[in-house]
């Protein structure tokens, strides 16, 4: 038997390959010890017909749902895509529709946030594919990694004022439409896991500022952020802590390496490390871990046991401080 989860909310990511019915996926997840999900978008119609009725039950929450959802096939308008950054304007435009149905479905299930990953600055071939490995082959301080980074971020800051604009005007635009058809939830820009893709730590605080008022927030996503600092993108621990009264959501994972979605501590052993996103953590709103399927679920009772345990023992020393 494994603990209540309480607030924390769960991933669908993690299971969602291994079943045919979405309410053994479900069931599966309630099963660890969850009472929330976090629906992400390879969830497809199909598999709705059978989680609907259970939150209608009331035998599972939803916390979030992740852009794009249900689960589209186009590839424009998959994960990895220019989105909300579209120059073409119809593109954009069917974009920011499918973002607001995401959002349709997180009111109708009673979530408080749609996960949004808002676009990039686009190179002609996966340039993080190939960072990565000379990354993994030579190491980040290698001439081949330096001077392929370099080429990479001279591009990138070239072209993100430019999509950043567009990102934002298309946020803007959705977060008017889902206010006046009554939504009620908040957006969050998601911290990505390739180099080349927006928001920046940086980004998403200019982003958000910017549309203060506007119910839009960051999404942390922790394992990407720690990603992107040991490629030499931002520096994650500093920044993220810098924007947590921003934070609407964070996505609990650990990074190993340049490898993510693993169990905070467990899988990287390292006891230390993660207690720095312990605050953002327990400020957030909506918590979700989201985990890769190799994480076992005593591995994930286990984590979940020492960050709550943590973050206890935060809270009390600060009461008594």
């Amino acid at each position: 038997m494994f603990t209540d989860k309480k607030e924390y909310s769960f991933s669908t990511c993690w299971n969602i390959k291994r079943h045919t019915t979405g309410q053994g996926m479900i069931e599966e997840i309630k099963s660890l010890g969850f009472r929330q999900v976090e629906l992400n978008y390879n969830v497809t119609d199909e598999l709705l017909q059978t989680i609907e009725p259970m939150i209608e039950r009331g035998e599972i929450g939803i916390s979030s749902v992740h852009n794009t959802f249900p689960h589209v096939a186009d590839p424009d308008y998959g994960t990895d895509s220019v989105l909300l950054g579209f120059d073409d304007e119809p593109r954009r435009k069917r974009a920011i529709e499918l973002l607001l149905r995401s959002a349709e479905y997180a009111h109708r299930y009673g979530a408080k946030a749609v996960v949004v990953h808002p676009g990039e600055v686009p190179f002609e071939y996966n340039i993080d594919e190939a960072l990565k490995k000379i990354y993994h082959d030579q190491g980040p301080d290698s001439s081949d990694y330096q001077s392929l980074w370099q080429e990479m971020l001279e591009k990138r800051e070239a072209s993100s004022t430019h999509y950043l604009k567009r990102i934002q005007e298309s946020l803007e635009e959705v977060c008017e439409l889902s206010e006046q058809r009554g939504y009620g939830v908040n957006f969050g820009i998601e911290t990505r896991s390739r180099c080349y893709q927006m928001p920046t730590l940086q980004e998403a605080g200019a982003i958000i500022r910017g549309m203060k008022g506007a119910p839009l927030g960051l999404w942390y996503d922790i394992g990407h952020g720690m990603m992107m600092d040991r490629m030499g993108l931002y520096d994650n621990v500093r920044e993220a802590n810098e924007l947590i009264d921003h934070v609407v959501g964070v996505h609990i994972h650990e990074t190993v390496g340049l490898s993510d979605h693993w169990c905070p501590y467990i899988h990287s052993k390292d006891m230390a490390f993660f207690d720095s996103f312990l605050d953002i953590i327990d400020r957030s709103p909506v918590k979700v871990y989201e985990l890769k399927a190799a994480c076992t679920p005593e591995e994930i009772d286990e984590s979940h046991q020492l960050i709550t345990a943590r973050i206890a023992g935060r809270q009390a020393a600060r009461q008594h401080g």
